[in-house]
């Protein structure tokens, strides 16, 4: 507005420019609230009146039809900025309600259960989303620590009601049932009342205990990354891969096999979604060659860290969610690496 001010005083009426001082209310109703679209609206008023009669344009239509201009925009702007503020403000409330579901389906992990530390990274694939179809859980129970980590096949609120009722399942068997064989039979049950439509989920199960060792029971999902403490790699696969839940029907009782998981060892699970992004060239995420990041004595840090670059591996936003577990046995006697704290 100040520019037409000054380019209609220096040029004079013939330019035509009065006008265009509608633009000030038009982008104020865009960026900002009604009563600073009401301000503005009434400054541009002013300034159309104040250039009509310099210019002496009152003397005809051309004055009276630059002022009805900028009072239509003023109005239109005005009720675009109450629409605007009133969806924001729903937007808000809908996000209040996201972040409580999402502390119901995804709680934080406890950074210490049992004889394990334990750290978590959760990134959605979509913008300004907090939970999605990847789900995670750690239960310190008498037999040992019982973990979780799973895909729901899928996006949207469909996929996030599936990995509520198998979180669900999980967090009531892990307490309840004998050995890591009924945790999956239970997951199973509940898989088949929750899944339709062809639709399953991946997912890991493990029951870790102080002596130094873990069962797991893989269905479908990626192995995990296990990490010795003198830096020895592996990826632990099951002799015979169940089928992912929700396609189990018929299928035989699937059996745990054995890992070690000794003092100062650690074990990574995650989703496919870190193994699956790809660079540019098309090239999946090496997380086997990212293993350098898990020497660090923060737990938290190391997976920021694969995180980090994870996001600078793919170039921008990850297309699908990307959930990552790290458990780290503590070291004997209760001592832990230089840097960690409890």
């Amino acid at each position: 507005m100040a520019v037409v001010v000054v380019v209609d005083v220096a040029a004079g009426s013939s330019v035509g420019l009065l006008p265009v001082i509608a633009l000030g209310p038009a982008f104020g109703g865009l960026v900002g609230g009604w009563r600073r679209t009401v301000f503005i609206g009434v400054v541009a008023v002013a300034l159309c009146c104040a250039l009509g009669i310099y210019d002496g344009l009152f003397e005809g239509r051309r004055g009276y039809t630059a002022l009805a201009s900028v009072v239509g925009v003023t109005v239109a702007s005005l009720a675009a900025a109450v629409a605007r503020q009133r969806r924001e403000a729903e937007l808000a409330d809908v996000r209040s309600i996201a972040e409580v579901a999402q502390r119901v389906l995804l709680r934080p992990v406890p950074r210490s259960a049992g004889h394990l530390r334990v750290a978590v990274s959760y990134t959605s694939a979509v913008a300004e989303a907090r939970i999605g179809g990847d789900l995670y859980e750690v239960v310190a129970t008498p037999r040992g620590v019982r973990v979780i980590i799973g895909d729901v096949q899928g996006k949207g609120l469909a996929a996030v009601e599936t990995a509520a009722a198998i979180l669900g399942a999980f967090r009531e068997a892990a307490y309840e049932a004998e050995d890591l064989a009924d945790v999956g039979e239970r997951l199973q049950r509940a898989a088949e009342r929750a899944v339709d439509d062809e639709k399953f989920v991946t997912a890991l199960i493990a029951e870790i205990r102080p002596e130094g060792r873990a069962d797991l029971l893989n269905y479908g999902h990626p192995a995990p990354v296990l990490v010795s403490a003198d830096g020895a790699l592996s990826f632990p696969e099951p002799p015979e891969y169940a089928p992912p839940l929700g396609l189990t029907v018929g299928a035989e009782r699937p059996l745990p096999f054995p890992v070690r998981l000794g003092p100062g060892d650690q074990m990574l699970l995650y989703t496919d979604g870190v193994t699956e992004t790809r660079d540019s060239a098309g090239c999946f995420y090496p997380l086997g060659d990212r293993v350098a990041f898990l020497q660090e004595a923060d737990l938290d840090a190391a997976l920021e860290s694969i995180r980090a670059d994870l996001v600078q591996h793919a170039g921008g936003p990850l297309h699908d969610d990307a959930a990552m577990l790290l458990l780290r046995h503590r070291e004997p006697h209760g001592t832990r690496p230089s840097g960690e704290t409890s």
